[in-house]
């Protein structure tokens, strides 16, 4: 006789595995890792190259909307995959509500577009 809860033994299995490997692997490091730490060892470095300027330093707001820009179009793609897998079964509905979705992501590129929020340079 299964239980209910029979199916979601191997996420628990997954969940346990996991949580065994996050306590060991930390205890494995510490007692594998370097012993003889110096300074040249410790010293934050970035692609082999020294670092130069402060960490705290301030970003254009350019940065950002290019950041949430690919954030939405990457939706978008997120949203197409699952439709084209079902295009058939969705029929002219489908289609109708994936173009009124597509164009008002074309209206909002087109919008930064015109705003010059794409220009980098300027």
């Amino acid at each position: 006789m299964t239980t209910p809860l029979a199916p979601y033994l191997p996420l628990l299995v997954v969940l346990l595995l996991a949580g065994v490997l996050a306590m060991i692997i930390p205890q494995v490091t510490s007692r594998l890792g370097p012993k003889r730490p110096s300074t040249t060892k410790s010293a934050p470095f970035e692609a082999g190259s020294e670092s130069s300027g402060p960490a705290r330093q301030r970003f254009a707001v350019k940065f950002y909307v290019i950041a949430l820009l690919f954030i939405v179009f990457d939706v978008e793609a997120v949203f197409l995959y699952p439709w084209a897998v079902n295009f058939q079964a969705l029929g002219w509905f489908g289609y109708t509500e994936m173009l009124v979705f597509a164009s008002t992501l074309v209206v909002g590129l087109i919008y930064v577009w015109k705003k010059g929020a794409l220009d980098w340079e300027s």
